[in-house]
């Protein structure tokens, strides 16, 4: 048993700023699934979005996201946000050769989908990600007051008996021993959950468990139906096998068919370079008719220098860049929604916090501007910890009477494999959805009843079955209430934005309130 005074839960961006930012008299602790570079964030290859350029200002850069996101954002947090991009961003340059640079030594500048001005900075050409996590670890290694455990799995938060505050977290260890950290602020840092798809961007570890944790532990989960799926992804024999970042197409790359027909013409004003959801949806309406896509390559100059990771992709998997097409498919890339928090990262729950892509404050609305993702998390991280370095000044107790939510503890395991869960998420419930097809699976996710199973008794593997089972449950959920189609959530059955019914509706998921609704029926239908 340990007790700390931040304990971090994941090893993403946003996790790590946090850690590098928090003065040294605190005893910090992360907890990673994995390593501590398997993170989505490591494998970013986009860039960080900030208005730097001679012609550009805060002003455009946040209406290009309220424009991507479709107006469900919400507006103070997207003015914050941006409004620090471009003074976060500097700063973060002056502490080394992070990002690509001019001969003249200004920043390089790209553009990207559905931005309005070059302002996307890069790192490596397209290695962003782990340029900037590499200066964070680095960072990281100066400090004697973190402590960082890898191959850890956290799997259940741990509440005071008044059910009022979070205190800590159980985790499983690599033998599956049980152990439980304290700390008078736990933080969840986990990422969205693209793994719930057949094809995907993220890494293998992202498949949902911090909002798991949070939903199960009362916390408000919102906006689970926004996920966005990147037009991208390098598509062979029928499997997705890395990103094709977007800053391609703002290179000049176009989408092709096998023919040379570009399939964005007349579709959207920015043609290639339109909003993911709009691209995803095209390319996935020829892929649904048995037409190839491509990425047509051919007209950008020195494309192995411009793009050192993505060539080395293609060519590991057998694609010769030379060949000037790259075959590509959408899949599951970004989640808008998650546990809900403030700017500052507070959750519903006293204690708990989410930082990055496992949180929601409503940066991103329906759907997220390509390279705002970073920035987020760099300027939650750094938020989050001015409160805390504030707070903890403040002498606080650490309560250790524990709550558990066990509403029922079934020990004989009913779950579906892995895959088939990522299948059929992504047939019902994927770029395009429709009422027959989402109550399909709910239907489907009902019978496993996930949220009743005790983790304590369950190996690591199947934990993940049940969060994915859970999570997968939420999407699907909010996904057949939203009856509109807005941002990353596309209805075939109302293929149209409804601004009058739906305009910055939110659907908020709670566990506890839907035990307690759930009892209120049953003492009713026992008083009659």
């Amino acid at each position: 048993m340990t007790n700390d005074d931040v304990l971090i839960i994941g090893s993403g961006v946003a996790a790590l700023q946090l850690a590098v930012k928090l003065t040294n008299d605190l005893n910090v602790r992360i907890i990673t699934k994995e390593k501590i570079r398997t993170a989505n964030s490591y494998l970013a290859q986009g860039g960080i979005a900030a208005a730097l350029g001679v012609n550009d200002h805060p002003s455009k850069h946040i209406v290009d996201t309220l424009e991507a996101g479709r107006f469900h954002n919400n507006q103070e947090v997207v003015q914050e946000v941006i409004t620090a991009a471009p003074d976060l961003i500097m700063h973060i340059a002056q502490q080394g050769e992070i990002f690509d640079k001019k001969r003249n030594g200004e920043l390089f500048l790209g553009m990207e989908g559905a931005h309005s001005e070059k302002r996307i900075v890069h790192g490596g050409g397209d290695a962003t990600g782990k340029n900037v996590m590499e200066h964070l670890i680095s960072e990281l290694g100066q400090k004697r007051n973190i402590t960082i455990e890898e191959n850890v799995f956290a799997y259940e938060l741990l509440l005071n008996a008044k059910q009022n505050r979070c205190i800590g977290v159980k985790s499983k260890t690599s033998t599956e021993a049980i152990q439980s950290f304290y700390g008078k602020h736990v933080i969840i840092a986990t990422g969205g959950c693209g793994q719930l798809y057949t094809y995907t961007s993220n890494a293998k570890t992202v498949s949902g468990d911090g909002i798991a944790m949070a939903y199960l532990a009362g916390a408000d989960i919102v906006d689970m139906e926004f996920n966005q799926f990147h037009p991208t992804l390098l598509y062979i024999n029928g499997e997705t096998k890395g990103l094709i970042s977007e800053a391609v197409r703002g290179e000049g790359a176009t989408l092709v068919t096998d023919d040379g027909t570009q399939i964005m013409e007349g579709v959207h004003p920015l043609k290639d370079l339109g909003p993911r959801h709009v691209v995803s949806q095209r390319i996935y309406e020829f892929l649904k008719n048995g037409k190839q896509i491509y990425l047509d390559i051919s007209n950008i100059d020195d494309f192995e220098k411009r793009f050192p990771s993505i060539t080395s992709i293609c060519e590991g998997n057998g694609i010769q860049i030379a060949g000037g097409k790259i075959p590509v498919a959408p899949g599951s890339h970004f989640l808008m929604g998650g546990i809900k928090t403030d700017l500052m990262g507070r959750s519903s729950i006293d204690g708990l916090y989410a930082i990055g892509e496992a949180s929601c404050t409503g940066l991103h609305g329906a759907n997220r501007l390509a390279s705002n993702s970073l920035l987020e998390g760099l300027f939650q991280g750094e938020r989050l910890s001015k409160w805390i370095n504030e707070t903890c000044k403040v002498p606080q107790e650490l309560e250790q009477n524990k709550y558990f939510i066990h509403p029922n503890q079934e020990r004989v395991l009913n779950l579906p494999d892995v895959q088939q869960i990522k299948d059929l998420m992504m047939e019902r419930v994927g770029i395009v959805r429709n009422k027959e097809n989402l109550k399909k699976q709910l239907a489907w996710l009902n019978q496993y009843k996930a949220e009743s199973i005790h983790l304590d008794t369950c190996s690591p593997d199947d934990i993940t079955k049940v969060f994915m089972l859970i999570i997968a449950n939420l999407i699907t959920d909010a996904a057949l209430k939203r009856t509109e189609s807005r941002g990353g959530h596309f209805r075939s059955d109302f293929p149209k934005e409804d601004d009058h019914q739906w305009l910055r509706k939110t659907i908020i998921h709670n566990y506890k309130q839907g035990m307690e609704k759930c009892n209120e029926h049953i003492e009713t239908a026992l008083a009659t």
